[in-house]
């Protein structure tokens, strides 16, 4: 399943990509993601967005906590702010770092420029949408760039759902060490996802679909195993839609 899904994503990216010329030009103020869903369709301006200039963090929930399934720590100090940009940092000891960006909404879109490093085995680059009443699994989860690989050459879209937590997935082989803008759109019809302005999976059984508001986490977690070599990730924006 995981084969058909990696060849099936490749060839849909690469007939998006033929058919770049016709873009827009990027929105000013894109930085280090020069290609952008919302510039491609047209989504307007973000009804909200952070360009990571305060290291307050104004906005965001950052966490301070117990790991992923209780491995490590989640904790600020993996957390910071420089230059224009954000960091999320995991060591070889198990420690690393999350935020929530609260409160959420139902239906919208989603869109960040993030690079991920290299790290160890246990460490894993995520950005989903969380439901905003904490009611996983009955709340639903979208991972719509999920990282396993510690190379970082594998990237997963994960759609959690039910009580029972069934999921869809999908993937795609991107070289995400470099920059890319990865998006997310949720309708009441559809949830797709985006690379560079490109649509690489659509999941479109409504019965799957979280019921309730999402909000949007950036994180760097520790699923367990070998920390040895620690990670990062850096992001440039975020910035969020509404359904127009």
């Amino acid at each position: 399943m995981r084969t058909e899904s990696v060849l099936t994503a490749a060839i849909a990216v690469a007939v998006a990509l033929a058919s770049i010329a016709t873009t827009p030009t990027a929105w000013a103020g894109d930085g280090a993601c020069a290609t952008t869903a919302a510039a491609r369709y047209g989504w307007g301006p973000p009804d909200r967005a952070d360009e990571f200039d305060d290291p307050a963090l104004p906005g965001w929930r950052v966490y301070d906590s117990k790991g992923h399934a209780g491995n490590g720590r989640r904790t600020p100090a993996a957390v910071s702010v420089a230059g224009g940009q954000l960091s999320i940092t995991s060591d070889p000891w198990g420690n690393s770092g999350g935020m929530a960006w609260n409160p959420g909404q139902l239906y919208g879109r989603w869109e960040v420029c993030i690079q991920s490093a290299p790290a160890a085995t246990a460490y894993h680059s995520v950005l989903l949408l969380w439901p905003d009443a904490e009611d996983w699994p009955v709340g639903g989860e979208i991972d719509f760039m999920e990282i396993w690989d510690p190379a970082r050459q594998v990237i997963e879209y994960n759609l959690h759902y039910g009580p029972d937590n069934r999921w869809e997935h999908a993937e795609i082989p991107i070289d995400a060490t470099a920059w890319h803008s990865w998006a997310v759109e949720w309708t009441p019809e559809h949830i797709t996802a985006y690379v560079d302005g490109n649509p690489w999976w659509t999941s479109t059984d409504p019965m799957t679909f979280p019921p309730r508001p999402m909000h949007l986490c950036i994180q760097l977690d520790n699923f367990g195993g070998d920390t040895s070599s620690g990670g990062r990730q850096t992001v440039d924006w975020v910035r969020r839609y509404p359904l127009t």
